[in-house]
C-alpha cells in the first residue's frame, strides 16, 4: 500500500511527518525565547503558545485533582481512618509487576512513616496467577488481617472478593485496569476507568486525565486523600507529617514502566519524580541503580529499560515480592542482597525469554500465522513469567497484536500486547462472556488471560474476527519529527531538545529520518543487535544500533546497505565516554530508496 507516493518501510509502516504550523512555531519561538527546533517539536506534539509553560514545567500544584473526584475515595479514606483509630491490621495485596511493586511499596512506606506499619502480600505468578485469589485472602484473614488494600488488581476479582466479604474481611481496591459494568463486593473500588466514573475529557495534552493513571498514581491520589483527612483529624500534632512529594520517585517508576501516557498529570508526576530520584532518598532504588551500573543522570529511559526490567524479574522468574520489598526497605544490607538477586534474575529472564521467542517465531513461520491479522502461539513448558515480553517482541517484529500462551497440562496462561488503535483488554472481557476464556482482562495495549487447551483454536478464531476488524481500519504509522542530515545531528541539538523530557508513551523521544545513507560497516553485538556506521554522500559518519534486528527484514536491509543507499528512521542520543560526548542513533525503521 502507498500513500502520497510514499513507500511503506521494511517493517510495513508509513512514515508521516508531524504537522507543524509555521505560525505557531514562530509564535512560540518569539514569546518563549526557544530555539526553532524546540518550538517545532512542541507544535508537532499539539502544544500551542498558551500551553508551552505548563508543558515544559508541569507542576502538581496546577494538575493534581481533588482525590474525592474519584468514586468511593471518601468511603475508602473513612475506612482507613477507622482502621488507624482501632489499630487494626492492614495488609497491602499487590500485583507482581513494577506497577504493583511501586504501588504496594508506596503504601507501605507511607503507613510506616505515619506510625502504623502494614503487611505485604504479593501472589506468585506461577502458583497463584494474576489478581486476588480466595485462598490467599482466607489465609490473611486467619492471620488476623482486618483490612486489605488491593493495588493494581481486584477490579474484576468477583469471586475472591465475595469470599473475603463473607469472611468479614474488608477490601479497598486501588486499580486502573478496564472495568465491567458490575463491580466486586468491596468497601471501595477506586478506579478512574470504572464505567460509572464521570471524568472530564481533556482537550489538550496539558489537561488532567486520571484515566491514564497507573495503579501507583491511583495509590498516590489515595494517600493525598488520607493525608488530608489525617491533617483535619489532628493526627500530625504528635506524628511528623510526611512530605508526599518524596514518594514521587516510586510513582514515576510505576508510570513509566506501565507505559502510561506522559502527558498532563503523568508528565508532572514523572518530571517531579525524577528530581526526587536524583536525591537518592529511596535506598532500594539507589542500590539497584548502583548494581545496574547506572552512572549517568537518571532519566525516564533508565526507569523503563534498566531498573524496571530488574524489578519485574522477581515476579517473572524469581520471588514475587522482591521488587516491593526492595522499594520499601531501609536496611542497606537487605537492599544490597535483594538488588543483586533481582539483577541475577534479570539475566536468567533474558535467557529464558530468548528461547521462548525463538520457538514462537519458529511456530509462527512454520504455520504461516503471520498471514493472520493477530498472532497467537502457545506451547507446553514455556515459562509464564516471560510470555508478556515475548508477546511484545512478536508485536514489534510482525507489527500486529500478539498473544503468547504457556500451557501446563490443559490450562494455558496467556499474555497479549496490542498496537495503537486496537483495543485488546476489552476483547478479553468479551471472550470470557462467550466462554472462550476462563478469565481475562487488561487495558487497551496489554492483556492477560487463562485459556483451556480445548478452547485455544476457537479463541484464536475469535481474536482474528473481533480484533481483525479493528486492524482493517488501522494503517501503521511511524511519526517523524523531521528530516536531518548526519551533520545536523549534533550535541547542541540534543541538549536543546532536553527541554522536552521526560520522554515516553504520549511524549515520544523525537524521531528523525536520514535520507540516502549507506552502511559501510555493521556487526552483530549481544544476542542479535546490529551495531552500524552510517555514512552520507559527504562522507559524514555516525554510530548507530538496531536492537534485536538480526535475521529480521530490518536487519537484512541494513546489512545489504553497504553500497545501496537507504532511508533510516530513529532517535538520537548523547553518549558520554571518558569525558567525551558524541551523538549516536538508535535505528527503529528503514526503507529502500529503490522503487
Amino acid at each position: 500500500m502507498q500513500t502520497n507516493n510514499q513507500p511503506l518501510s521494511v517493517t510495513g509502516k508509513l512514515w508521516q511527518l508531524r504537522p507543524a504550523d509555521e505560525r505557531h512555531i514562530w509564535s512560540i519561538t518569539q514569546s518563549h525565547s526557544l530555539p526553532e527546533i524546540v518550538a517545532r517539536l512542541l507544535v508537532g506534539r499539539g502544544i500551542i503558545t498558551e500551553t508551552v509553560s505548563g508543558y515544559l514545567t508541569p507542576t502538581l500544584r496546577d494538575l493534581l485533582p481533588d482525590p474525592s473526584s474519584l468514586l468511593d475515595m471518601d468511603k475508602a479514606v473513612d475506612r482507613v481512618l477507622c482502621a488507624l483509630d482501632k489499630k487494626e491490621k492492614i495488609v497491602v495485596y499487590g500485583d507482581y509487576d513494577v506497577d504493583g511493586a511501586t504501588a504496594s511499596s508506596l503504601l507501605r512506606r507511607y503507613f510506616h512513616d505515619i506510625g502504623h506499619p502494614i503487611g505485604l502480600y504479593i501472589p506468585d505468578r506461577i502458583e497463584e496467577g494474576y489478581g486476588a485469589n480466595s485462598q490467599a485472602l482466607e489465609q490473611l484473614h486467619t492471620q488476623g488481617t482486618n483490612l486489605i488494600l488491593m493495588v493494581d488488581c481486584g477490579t474484576t476479582s468477583f469471586e475472591p472478593l465475595s469470599h473475603a466479604h463473607s469472611l468479614g474481611l474488608d477490601v479497598i481496591v486501588l486499580d486502573h485496569h478496564s472495568a465491567e459494568a458490575a463491580l466486586p463486593q468491596a468497601v471501595a473500588v477506586i478506579n478512574p476507568n470504572r464505567l460509572d466514573q464521570d471524568l472530564p475529557t481533556p482537550e489538550t495534552t496539558h489537561s488532567v486525565n486520571m484515566r491514564h493513571l497507573c495503579a501507583a498514581g491511583v495509590a498516590f491520589l489515595f494517600l493525598v486523600g488520607v493525608q488530608r483527612a489525617l491533617r483535619q483529624k489532628g493526627w500530625f500534632q504528635t506524628t511528623p507529617e510526611p512530605n508526599l512529594l518524596n514518594y514521587l520517585d516510586l510513582v514515576a517508576l510505576g508510570t513509566v514502566c506501565d507505559v502510561m501516557p506522559l502527558t498532563g498529570l503523568n508528565r508532572a508526576i514523572v518530571s517531579q519524580g525524577l528530581k526526587v530520584f536524583k536525591k537518592r532518598g529511596n535506598l532500594g532504588l539507589a542500590t539497584l541503580a548502583d548494581v545496574a551500573s547506572v552512572s549517568e543522570a537518571i532519566s525516564a529511559y533508565h526507569l523503563g529499560f534498566v531498573l524496571g526490567p530488574r524489578i519485574n524479574a522477581g515476579g517473572r522468574v524469581g520471588q514475587a515480592d522482591l521488587g516491593s520489598r526492595l522499594l520499601s526497605t531501609s536496611d542497606s544490607l537487605e537492599a544490597q542482597k535483594i538488588a543483586k538477586s533481582l539483577h541475577d534474575y534479570n539475566v536468567q529472564r533474558q535467557e529464558i525469554e530468548k528461547q521462548v521467542l525463538e520457538e514462537s517465531i519458529e511456530l509462527i513461520e512454520s504455520k504461516n500465522l503471520d498471514k493472520n491479522p493477530i498472532l497467537l502461539v502457545g506451547n507446553d513448558g514455556w515459562h509464564p513469567g516471560v510470555i508478556g515480553i515475548v508477546a511484545s517482541r512478536l508485536k514489534e517484529r510482525y507489527n500486529r497484536p500478539a498473544c503468547v500462551v504457556a500451557f501446563d497440562n490443559d490450562v494455558g496462561k496467556g499474555s497479549g500486547r496490542s498496537i495503537y488503535g486496537v483495543e485488546m483488554g476489552a476483547s478479553m472481557h468479551v471472550a470470557v462472556h462467550l466462554g472462550l476464556l476462563e478469565k481475562g482482562g487488561g487495558h487497551a495495549m496489554a492483556a492477560g488471560f487463562t485459556v483451556n487447551r480445548l478452547q485455544f483454536d476457537a479463541f484464536y478464531d475469535f481474536l482474528n474476527d473481533h480484533l481483525g476488524k479493528q486492524i482493517e481500519t488501522v494503517t501503521p504509522i511511524l511519526k517523524l519529527d523531521g528530516y536531518l542530515s548526519l551533520a545536523g545531528a549534533t550535541t547542541e541539538l540534543l541538549k536543546s531538545m532536553q527541554k522536552l523530557e521526560p520522554y515516553g508513551n504520549g511524549n515520544s523521544t523525537p524521531r528523525f529520518a536520514f535520507s540516502q545513507v549507506t552502511i559501510p560497516f555493521s556487526k552483530v553485538v549481544g544476542a542479535n543487535h546490529l551495531s552500524c556506521q552510517l555514512q552520507d554522500p559527504t562522507g559524514k559518519r555516525i554510530k548507530a544500533i538496531a536492537f534485536r534486528a538480526k535475521n529480521t527484514p530490518l536487519g537484512d536491509l541494513l546489512e545489504g546497505a553497504s553500497k545501496i543507499p537507504v532511508d533510516i528512521a530513529g532517535t538520537i542520543r548523547l553518549d558520554s565516554w571518558n569525558g567525551q560526548e558524541q551523538v549516536s542513533l538508535t535505528i527503529e525503521d528503514a526503507r529502500s530508496t529503490i522503487p
